[in-house]
């Protein structure tokens, strides 16, 4: 089983590390995962709009609470899509978050992006094969709007995704209001050890998604690297567990994605690395720098330098942060 640890965030209330995410999970086989994941024990679910599976998933919830689990007993995560960045759009988007899920509140509540898009055009706003940005609202606008939510009741924590170090700079700087929560990709092949330095200094908790790396770009995924290979064995463990492990042992919180009962139930039997299995990890990352997921290279495009990662260089348009 895991090992039940939280980690306690900067308001003071507690997040559970090890999760379950659910990115890329079907329609018709996302709410069978979700009910699974909570009766094999997990209690922290990491979700967003622009995943459009909340409808299902929270018919998934309704099974589940009361009957298994209480709802103050789940950890439920979802974010506000590039869509609803104005001010006026915020609270909106989230009601409509809970009423997919059939909660009064979010536990955590993060901007997916920081990249605005158009309103009034849909999830997904384009023009030809490129997104349509908004580059009048700012990060601070945003992050102000999220704010307010707090004092509803309809939030307990806000955070932020994909943020890099001057992003989380400029609106703690502009408002004074730290995100409880940062959520990145986070793997061996992508180690950003400024930001995990930043975000310890600043008490921003990390989650991981994509602990396993990602396959949407046609590359293998790292279950298959020869190294966490070789750990897994000696530690008579899957390769998926011993990735979950890296993440935990830098103090992320994780959430491993997957619709099949035995590798949902075998992602929540957590081990534990030694500093050596640990560093021979890292050490694909310190080779091999990969980061799969970049907006510029998605269809639509989106023509906006999120990380700064070398096949950004092109884009036309910088994050708007104040």
């Amino acid at each position: 089983m895991s090992f039940g640890k939280v980690i306690t965030l900067n308001t003071g209330r507690k997040i559970p590390q090890v999760g379950f995410g659910t990115w890329l999970s079907k329609p018709n086989e996302v709410g069978n995962a979700v009910e699974i994941a909570v009766r094999s024990g997990y209690r922290h679910l990491d979700l967003a709009r622009v995943y459009g599976n909340q409808d299902e998933i929270g018919r998934a919830l309704k099974k589940v609470i009361p009957s298994v689990v209480s709802r103050e007993d789940l950890f439920i995560t979802s974010k506000l899509w590039n869509s609803a960045h104005q001010p006026n759009q915020v609270e909106a988007a989230l009601d409509e978050t809970l009423q997919q899920l059939g909660v009064d509140y979010l536990d955590l509540y993060l901007v997916h992006w920081p990249v605005a898009f158009e309103p009034g055009r849909g999830l997904f706003p384009t023009e030809g094969d490129m997104a349509r940005l908004d580059m009048e609202t700012s990060l601070v606008d945003t992050w102000n709007a999220m704010i307010k939510l707090v004092d509803t009741g309809k939030v307990k924590n806000i955070g932020v995704s994909n943020f890099t170090i001057p992003q989380l700079q400029g609106i703690i700087d502009t408002t004074g209001v730290v995100p409880a929560v940062n959520q990145i990709e986070a793997h061996p092949h992508l180690l950003q050890d400024d930001l995990v330095a930043y975000c310890k200094e600043k008490n921003i908790h990390l989650t991981a998604y994509s602990p396993l790396g990602n396959n949407l770009i046609g590359l293998p995924l790292l279950t298959e690297h020869p190294i966490v290979k070789e750990v897994a064995e000696k530690l008579d463990a899957t390769p998926a567990q011993v990735l979950i492990a890296w993440c935990v042992y830098r103090g992320y919180s994780v959430i491993p994605k997957s619709v099949h009962e035995e590798r949902i139930v075998s992602n929540f039997h957590q081990v534990k690395l030694d500093k050596e299995d640990y560093e021979k990890i890292t050490s694909i990352g310190v080779k091999d720098h990969k980061r799969f997921n970049i907006p510029i290279t998605y269809s639509p495009k989106w023509d906006i330098n999120v990380f700064d990662e070398p096949i950004e260089k092109t884009a036309t348009h910088e994050v708007k942060i104040v």
